[in-house]
């Protein structure tokens, strides 16, 4: 089997769990939501932390494990949010202390927002529901346009020392797609302010390839082609979801800035 095949069927059952869990909501979403940083933050260290790190004992992971296990509980945006705050902080001063491990607070933090903007958005309503579908679709459409129109166009690149196979023409073709397929979901569930909408989708695509760069940016910073081998033929989770992660964080704090941190959803799509 090729590699393309197997990046086709991984995506396609990717997608497939990641939409019905997102269908399911709850309790199922949120288990979703904590692996998902659990392995992001798996990733991050072993490919940011020295070999020669055994002083760091199992501290960073412990204050993984209380992240995940309050995002399982299902605590809200008032307790989730100090919470991560206080767990960065301790990684970040410990590793200050020790000398050793002084990328695991930015990765710690990375997972933490990660999982907490997902997990938040999705809520348990409707609104969620469709803020997440609309995540998915303009993300995962500006990571195909991006591509085959970079590919058709060809061009000047948009960040060779980061990301050489990127170019100025996909990542155009890519937000033009992002905004097409956030507007189509939009009007299909119903939506009335399309044009705030197209504007979201916009800054959501843009966002989305930003995350894509900064995380080929921290491979590139510790040497990696992939951050891991979980999935076949694409490599590594945050590889996965580089881009998701980072426009679901934007479309979180724009949910916060137009109703508050605990219902976001409702901001874009009022019930």
């Amino acid at each position: 089997m090729s590699n393309l095949q197997l990046r086709v069927i991984s995506a396609v059952v990717l997608a497939i769990v990641a939409l019905g869990l997102t269908w399911l909501g709850g309790l199922p979403f949120r288990l979703l939501c904590a692996a998902m940083a659990a392995m992001i933050f798996y990733e991050w260290t072993r490919m940011a932390r020295p070999a020669a790190a055994d002083g760091l004992g199992f501290l960073p992971e412990a204050l993984m494990v209380i992240f995940v296990g309050a995002l399982i509980a299902g605590l809200s945006a008032f307790w989730l949010l100090p919470l991560v705050v206080i767990l960065v902080a301790i990684a970040a001063a410990t590793a200050g202390i020790r000398k050793i491990g002084q990328w695991d607070a930015g990765g710690l933090a990375y997972a933490c927002v990660s999982g907490l903007s997902l997990a938040l958005l999705r809520d348990g309503d409707h609104s969620g529901l469709i803020a997440i579908l609309f995540l998915f679709a303009v993300v995962w459409a500006t990571d195909i346009f991006a591509y085959f129109v970079g590919r058709a166009v060809g061009g000047p690149k948009l960040a060779p020392s980061i990301s050489p196979g990127k170019t100025r023409s996909g990542a155009l073709g890519g937000a033009v797609g992002g905004v097409v397929a956030g507007l189509l979901l939009a009007a299909f569930a119903g939506a009335a302010n399309l044009a705030l909408l197209g504007l979201v989708a916009l800054v959501l695509s843009v966002v989305a390839q930003a995350g894509d760069l900064f995380e080929s940016w921290v491979k590139r910073r510790h040497d990696r082609k992939d951050s891991g081998v979980l999935i076949p033929g694409h490599g590594g989770i945050m590889d996965r979801v580089d881009g998701l992660v980072a426009a679901a964080l934007a479309l979180y704090v724009i949910g916060w800035i137009l109703v508050g941190a605990d219902h976001p959803a409702q901001g874009l799509f009022p019930i």
